[in-house]
């Protein structure tokens, strides 16, 4: 079993209270739009941490971070981007790569806003944890914590902190 802590959209953020909240995962997975690399370094010194840009990122978090970051989880296959859309609305730049080997956990920010679903033609689970920074429209930051067993995701939890 491995503790995930999720989150995206930190543009530049980080305080005692996320790294906090982070403590006792076995991983931080960061779904992009770090804004500066204090926050994977911060992010570090809690838990080994897995990352990929967004759109808002320079080069020197794409030269440490790449686009995308796909690999296996105990038995799950775990696919992280940036912007990726949802079912039923997947970006043009994943949709053909999911239609033809669909990973069983899809993961993306840029919305700051907090999804989980289920597609169910393809048989994804897809999470956007929201943003757990201050930037943005978003009235409450957000990010996800749940467990991964073999291939089993469970005990999903959403966190929400003030503005």
């Amino acid at each position: 079993m491995i503790k995930i802590s999720l989150l995206s959209d930190t543009h530049s953020y980080i305080d005692n209270k996320i790294l906090e909240l982070c403590s006792g995962a076995d991983e931080i997975w960061h779904a992009g739009d770090i804004g500066s690399l204090h926050v994977t370094e911060a992010l570090q010194t809690v838990a080994p941490v897995r990352a990929v840009y967004g759109n808002i990122d320079d080069t020197r978090i794409r030269a440490v971070w790449p686009l995308h970051q796909r690999f296996k989880a105990q038995d799950v296959d775990v696919w992280i981007t940036h912007i990726g859309g949802y079912p039923g609305r997947y970006s043009p730049a994943v949709k053909p790569e999911i239609y033809q080997k669909p990973p069983k956990l899809f993961i993306c920010g840029h919305s700051h806003i907090l999804k989980v679903m289920n597609d169910k033609k393809l048989g994804i689970l897809h999470m956007n944890p929201g943003a757990i920074g201050k930037h943005g429209f978003h009235k409450v930051r957000t990010m996800l914590r749940f467990k991964i067993t073999a291939d089993r995701i469970h005990e999903l939890e959403v966190v929400e902190l003030p503005r």
